[in-house]
């Protein structure tokens, strides 16, 4: 009754399905683990982007096999790359209406991730940032009613400040753009002209100025043309040291942009249990910077690939946290602890279905 040593065939027989076991359970066990090497791919808004480099940058230092790609191409172009399945996720300023989310097979879930100004940045020798323009010189600039920056109205709001004789040259996106919606939404809500002529939209029929492509593309002219002035995310014009404006709010105060005087701003939105979208075109607050955002990213609700789900879930909990911390210097406002509790929940509910990676990932 002893026990004999297994012969070279016998023990390819006894060994073979332990190793399938094995190479199953670790390739399970790796699926879900955090390193997993899985890429995730996403698209949309200029507005967040300098953000998300920055974030996506520092978390593939802290998880070498995780490889977050993100392309900057416009709100309306990375909602409808979600809309054909084509992304992991998306980024839009104006989040996401009804009749898209209904498109998108898997679902969708909107969370403001972060948030910021739109500020009128310009390109005008010998006068500083913070020039005044009010409500209804703004406006007109943009309506093509106002063509020089020593005219009248500009020049009373600005006393002591020497105007150049110089043509406005108006700076507008050229594409689908969240940033667009959300200073035309501003405009709609304070003239009654603009939003009987132009309206608020992601794209509208300018009726003045050059169209350029993303914030990058409209910073790229002001910087280039003297007398150029155009709506930027203010995180491009502080880091590419652009003179800003500063606005006339509701409350008849002149406001420059600033971390500050946005996150006043901000404090008057609430966001619906429901869906967290909602925006404020026109803040009350004496003291806030009138033209403000969030900037939401789109995920779906159900994925193919459970550990692209779980890895998507992990930097969401990270970029709530530890993310955070780097919008101020950025130029971004961090969120308020409320919407940090309010979109971690919503993230939850983010869903893997593994049964299904066998067909698509």
């Amino acid at each position: 009754m002893f026990n004999r040593p297994l012969l070279p065939s016998q023990q390819r027989a006894y060994l073979l399905p332990l190793i399938a076991v094995s190479l199953i359970v670790t390739l399970f066990v790796a699926s879900c683990r955090d390193d997993a090497n899985i890429s995730l791919v996403g698209a949309g808004a200029s507005f967040p982007a300098p953000l998300y480099q920055r974030w996506f940058a520092a978390y593939s230092q802290l998880y070498p096999n995780v490889k977050i790609n993100y392309q900057s191409i416009g709100s309306s172009a990375g909602v409808q790359f979600l809309i054909n399945g084509t992304v992991d996720f998306a980024a839009s300023d104006v989040a996401i209406t009804e009749e898209q989310a209904a498109k998108v097979e898997r679902g969708v879930i909107s969370l403001p991730i972060t948030a910021g100004s739109v500020v009128l940045a310009y390109n005008l020798p010998n006068v500083k940032t913070g020039l005044r323009l009010p409500r209804e010189v703004y406006t007109d600039i943009f309506l093509g009613k106002i063509k020089n920056w020593n005219h009248p109205t500009i020049a009373a709001a600005n006393p002591g400040v020497h105007l150049p004789k110089l043509a406005i040259e108006v700076i507008h996106r050229s594409d689908g753009s969240g940033t667009t919606n959300v200073f035309t939404q501003h405009l709609s809500a304070i003239s009654p002209e603009w939003k009987t002529k132009i309206g608020s939209a992601k794209t509208v029929e300018w009726p003045i100025g050059i169209g350029a492509k993303g914030n990058e593309g409209v910073t790229a002219f002001i910087e280039k043309f003297q007398g150029a002035i155009g709506y930027v995310e203010y995180s491009y014009a502080l880091q590419n040291q652009l003179k800003m404006a500063a606005l006339e709010n509701k409350s008849g105060n002149y406001i420059t942009p600033t971390p500050e005087s946005a996150a006043r701003a901000l404090e008057e939105v609430e966001l619906p249990v429901d869906n967290l979208i909602a925006f404020n075109s026109d803040p009350k607050n004496t003291q806030s910077y009138p033209i403000v955002t969030y900037s939401w990213l789109l995920t779906n609700k159900q994925y193919f690939n459970s550990g692209k789900t779980q890895v998507l879930k992990n930097f969401l909990t990270w970029a709530l946290t530890e993310g955070q911390q780097s919008s101020l210097e950025l130029g971004y406002i961090p969120l308020p602890k409320k919407v940090v509790v309010q979109v971690h929940s919503a993230a939850k509910t983010i869903n893997g279905n593994t049964r299904m990676q066998t067909t698509r990932t």
